[in-house]
């Protein structure tokens, strides 16, 4: 198993190397999801992947954000550079990047990263279908989801195995750019998840969405015998000490097939915890006891991080084991070759050896002298001498061959691959529908669906899946009733493989009620819905940023994609529009989806049916926390979106507008959509116009 560790700058690509990392993941320039991590230059990173390649390290270079059009050029000149380089593998979210790479660098290997929440066996096999060679799971997946998921990928399969958590599914978590203009997506993530929130009459606040940090020590065993391909090590925003010190403690532990020690254990929590480490997830065992903070006050521990830098600034701890043959023969040049265990070869020639007069040279004098790599990352493993009796051979020709042969031995570690490079060709623009967008609503409960807003004339009009079984007949009248409607079942954007057959059952009763269309949120859905014989049409989760993604959502046969809302309309409106283009137009945008049932962590028992519920912070605004699928949770913003009185985003080009209704009452629904079509009405007391007009850094 592969131990993957951050090297947020060089200097942690040093101690990661030296504390016995196999591969390390690594940002360069602004398209990376940690730019505020030092990063490297383009010459840094040049010598850090000769560094790494010749220790047998691997690089692995993180693209892992969602990226607008202005952007996609330097894309595909840093993956044509990151080709060239040697770059072993580069992580995407974007499926807009992952086709501008499999274009333009098509010998390139492309790692799917967590940031494009792969969850599921569908999930893994839509990114195998993209090209990628492996897919880094989303942490939240449990032990027994994780070994199904190893025992049936056609990929390799990463797994984070120590670090922090995020509270929502990486990929899907909008707060940072609702609140603060600072998208997690695009590598600028603020992290307010760490802050205190307030529950409704409550006095004193808490933190109930910052998680301790994971830490799967215990459990290496285990994930081995799943088949997991890869543990990844999280921190490319800590210091280079923290990196030394946890990436060894894991190291050592694989490499002589144990778990850390107790000992052990006590330094990772030293290096860095919130009020200690949880396995949660991976034990599938959610609640309170995952929560954590971190405590004011704590420091780095010095002698720990003062003893790790000692370690990785001086010496060499990462030695390649090398065998050394040498030929000398009379009135034949000295050969020597060099040879690594990868089965890289160096032969270099040296002068002739004279003819002994007083002392000749001996096998044993010649093999010490090949023996000195000192100052290398060599060791020498074997030393064979065919030496001819009767020889004199200077010692320091010797010494000069071995140098020779190393040297070349470096040349050929770190030569590059041979890859082809391609030039990057920006797909033909296609115009969206001219006129106006037509509308759909969305409904968080079937109560809100009422003849008020159909008699409106919606084109479309979507439920939950979960809302469906049981209003089958009263559905299928209206469908009915209402011919010009299309009626659409929106599935999570988040389900396991062990909650398939419920979801299956639900679809099943959105089939029988005559729905004939399905809202995705992530790509594995597509067989699926198509299984049931569903149109599918993208939701927001899929991240529609930039004219590739555009295009590969039509190559995969979406009917319509839902643009991010973390774009201007300006960029909305200059997108390729190869299928149908979705705008949000009103509601309180979705901003965190959790695992957890931060509900139910407030006390015993479920809460999904009580009263709404709120999450206060400290600027007093009111979050939304609803029940989602599955048991898990959904944040929304504060305040809804309202661009009724707007008239910019119906000439964008978009073939439809969407009103997403939460907690709005049925009145309220139709009141809503009539202030939308007619564009004009009272808007509500508190709104945002959101990031259309402001933009995401």
């Amino acid at each position: 198993m592969e131990l993957l560790a951050p090297a947020g700058s060089p200097e942690a690509l040093t101690a990661a190397v030296q504390a016995g990392a196999d591969a390390v993941y690594l940002g360069f320039g602004p398209l990376n999801a940690r730019r505020n991590a030092k990063n490297f230059t383009r010459e840094e990173l040049e010598a850090g992947v000769a560094y790494c390649h010749l220790r047998g390290v691997k690089v692995y270079l993180t693209l892992n954000t969602l990226l607008t059009n202005r952007e996609l050029p330097l894309a595909a000149e840093t993956g044509a550079w990151a080709s060239d380089l040697g770059i072993d593998a580069v992580l995407v979210q974007d499926l807009g990047v992952a086709r501008l790479l499999r274009r333009t660098c098509p010998d390139l290997p492309l790692h799917a990263s967590t940031q494009m929440t792969v969850h599921s066996l569908d999930g893994v096999r839509a990114c195998a279908d993209l090209g990628m060679t492996r897919v880094v799971l989303s942490r939240e997946l449990s032990a027994d989801a994780i070994a199904d998921l190893c025992a049936r990928s056609p990929v390799e399969l990463e797994v984070f195995g120590h670090g922090a958590l995020c509270m929502c599914y990486s990929g899907q978590c909008f707060l940072s750019a609702v609140l603060g203009g600072r998208s997690g997506n695009r590598g600028l993530c603020a992290q307010p998840c760490r802050l205190a929130f307030r529950w409704p009459g409550e006095k004193t606040p808490s933190h109930p969405l910052s998680l301790k940090d994971l830490s799967l020590a215990g459990a290496l065993g285990q994930l081995e015998e799943m088949g997991v391909a890869c543990l990844k090590i999280e921190g490319r925003m800590k210091r280079p000490e923290y990196v030394a010190v946890v990436t060894g403690i894991y190291a050592a532990a694989l490499r002589q097939g144990r778990e850390p020690t107790q000992a052990e254990l006590a330094q990772l929590e030293a290096a860095f915890s919130r009020q200690g480490f949880t396995q949660g997830y991976f034990r599938d065992q959610k609640g309170p006891a995952m929560f954590g903070t971190r405590p004011q006050g704590a420091r780095d521990p010095a002698d720990l991080f003062d003893q790790a830098r000692r370690f990785y600034t001086r010496g060499e701890h990462r030695t390649v084991p090398v065998s050394l043959t040498a030929q000398v023969q009379g009135e034949m040049p000295m050969v020597l070759t060099a040879r690594d265990p990868a089965g890289h070869t160096a032969v270099v020639q040296g002068p002739c050896p004279q003819a002994a007069r007083t002392r000749q040279t001996t096998v044993d004098q010649v093999a010490g002298q090949l023996r000195k790599t000192g100052g290398t990352v060599y060791q020498a493993h074997q030393v064979q001498v065919d030496l001819a009796p009767g020889l004199s051979v200077p010692l320091s020709a010797v010494n000069s061959l071995r140098r020779q042969a190393l040297e070349e031995l470096d040349r050929a570690r770190t030569q590059p691959p041979a890859r082809r490079t391609l030039p990057f060709v920006p797909v033909a623009p296609e115009r969206g529908r001219a006129g106006a967008p037509a509308f759909t609503l969305s409904f968080r409960r079937w109560e809100q669906l009422t003849p008020d807003c159909l008699d409106q004339g919606p084109a479309l009009v979507y439920l939950p899946c979960q809302e469906l079984p049981g209003h089958e007949d009263a559905l299928r009248r209206w469908a009915q009733a209402y011919p010009d409607i299309g009626f659409g079942v929106v599935l999570p954007r988040v389900v396991w493989d062990r909650e398939l057959p419920r979801l299956r059952r639900e679809l099943e009763a959105a089939r029988q009620a005559g729905v004939t269309q399905a809202l995705l949120g992530h790509i594995g859905q597509l067989p699926l819905a198509r299984s049931f014989g569903l149109i599918p049409r993208g939701d927001f989760g899929l991240g529609l940023t930039n004219d590739e993604t555009a295009a590969e959502l039509a190559r995969l046969g979406f009917a319509s994609a839902t643009a991010s809302f973390e774009s201007r309309l300006a960029q909305i409106r200059d997108l390729s529009k190869p299928l149908d283009l979705e705008l949000l137009v009103y509601g309180r945008l979705p901003l965190m989806l959790m695992e957890h049932c931060i509900l139910r962590n407030r006390g015993q028992g479920c809460h999904c049916q009580d009263k709404p519920q709120s999450l206060g912070d400290r600027k007093g605004e009111h979050f939304p926390v609803e029940p989602a699928w599955g048991c898990r949770n959904e944040l929304f913003n504060a305040k809804p979106l309202w661009l009724a009185d707007k008239t910019d985003w119906r000439t964008a080009g978009a073939a439809y507008a969407r009103l997403a209704f939460l907690r709005e009452g049925p009145g309220e629904c139709a009141r809503v959509f009539r202030a939308y079509r007619e564009g004009a009405g009272e808007p509500p007391r508190a709104f945002t116009r959101g990031l259309y007009y402001r933009g995401v850094e």
